[in-house]
């Protein structure tokens, strides 16, 4: 499925959004969904079986929902944490904001924890977007390009959250430590308009490439010590440092779950020498989502896309910190496969999601069906976006935990080539 038959599957991943996009009336992008459903969620329904009343809350008032996170992979042993999301709104905004993240220990004396943050201040004048992660971990890789690994085709791979639960053969495994801090800051230029500044830095140290070897005679050359040799970067420890500026249209009336609207974000990133870096590098960032109602009684039935691409000049950045596989901020792009499993200095990633109730109108339970696709560069192969294009595809149950925010449990399964993976979210993919 990769070069040889890459122009049979970009047709047919361009059939599949096409469909998508002309099965939808055109008169449904423009509707407004009305209160014909009323929405109820799970507290509500528990206290009804109770024959207790419904409960007040303040406007104010926020909700939590938490997740056990439970695994087990040869990679970082058994593990064990919790998951969790936090949604509120200031004075003055419609808006729901959240803090979301995620805490884990592993018998291998792992660790990770994964903090984001999405907020609008009063009158959403500002909005805040983080991603901070530290991180005593393991991962593999497996080269540059979506035709990865070279000269074989990797055993069928199945993930828990995007973690790998097995090492291929033809996998290359890793240990390090991880530090992510992304934090921007944007400002309300118009309605819906916000141009903002920003800081990221991303640093890896503790590198162990566990498959290199560079005896004379019996030596294993890995793709990250091949690429950061060719461009001059360290093996054992590196970062990047880089300021931030962004562009954002964002009229959703949810970050958390949309029914309606669009966001749009234009974003570079400077990796300038005088900030620590041993090159000066450019990174250069779309994203792109929309939500299409389809039904005027319940604003539940709808259609949503992504599309995102990351593009940065060759050799201007180290192995890891290059575009890959659920890397973004809520980590959850390419469902299907396990993170970091494709990776390049040019990434496009896109995605259609039907979202469908379940239960009667306002119940508790709804469902989605997806399809994505991935295309990823490699300078070293000379291999350009859409070179090679790797589909996935898969379903997924949503229980409405808070209709206040309209915050639902995700339930998902997704299949790729040979891949397939399990995840558990306290929100929806995008």
């Amino acid at each position: 499925m990769d070069i040889p038959h890459s122009n049979f599957i970009k047709w047919n991943l361009y059939l599949i959004f096409s469909f998508c996009y002309l099965i939808i009336p055109q008169h449904s992008f423009s509707q407004v969904a009305d209160t014909t459903c009323i929405q109820t969620d799970v507290p509500e329904l528990i206290r009804k079986w109770r024959n207790k009343p419904p409960k007040t809350a303040k406007e104010q008032s926020g909700s939590l929902l938490l997740v056990p996170i439970i695994g087990s992979n040869p990679a970082n042993g058994f593990m064990l944490g919790v998951g969790g999301q936090y949604a509120f709104r200031t004075k003055g905004s419609k808006l729901y904001s959240i803090f979301s993240g995620s805490a884990q220990v592993t018998t291998k004396k792992q660790f990770l924890l994964l903090l984001k943050n999405n907020i609008y201040t009063t009158d959403n004048k500002i909005f805040f977007s983080g991603d901070w992660r530290f991180q005593v971990f393991s991962q593999s890789t497996y080269g540059l390009g979506t035709n990865a690994p070279d000269g074989g085709i990797l055993d069928f791979q199945y993930n828990l959250g995007g973690l790998e639960t097995s090492v291929d053969s033809l996998a290359q495994p890793m240990k390090f430590n991880f530090i992510r801090l992304h934090q921007s800051m944007s400002f309300k230029i118009k309605e819906s308009l916000y141009l903002g500044v920003g800081y990221h830095l991303d640093g890896y140290s503790k590198i162990e490439d566990e498959k290199l070897r560079l005896t004379p005679g019996d030596s294993l050359i890995t793709s990250h010590y091949a690429y950061n040799t060719t461009f001059g970067f360290d093996t054992d420890k590196y970062f990047s440092s880089a300021l931030n500026m962004n562009f954002v249209f964002d009229n959703r009336d949810n970050m958390i779950n949309p029914y309606k609207g669009y966001y749009i974000q234009l974003s570079w990133r400077g990796a300038f020498e005088f900030l620590g870096n041993r090159v000066g590098g450019n990174f250069y960032q779309f994203e792109y989502r929309s939500f299409h109602g389809l039904s005027k009684k319940n604003p539940r039935h709808l259609m949503a896309f992504w599309v995102m691409g990351n593009f940065s000049p060759k050799g201007e950045f180290p192995y890891m910190i290059l575009p890959a596989t659920a890397y973004d901020q809520r980590g959850r792009s390419a469902r299907g496969y396990t993170q970091g499993r494709f990776r390049g200095n040019n990434y496009f990633y896109t995605e259609a999601e039907y979202r469908f109730p379940i239960s009667s109108c306002g119940g508790i339970l709804g469902g989605v069906l997806f399809v994505n696709a991935t295309s990823a560069s490699s300078p070293t192969q000379s291999l350009k976006l859409f070179d090679s294009v790797k589909p996935g595809y898969g379903l997924g149950l949503r229980i409405m935990v808070d209709k206040k925010s309209r915050t639902n449990l995700a339930v998902d399964f997704g299949f790729g080539e040979k891949s397939s993976g399990f995840y558990l979210a306290a929100s929806e993919t995008f």
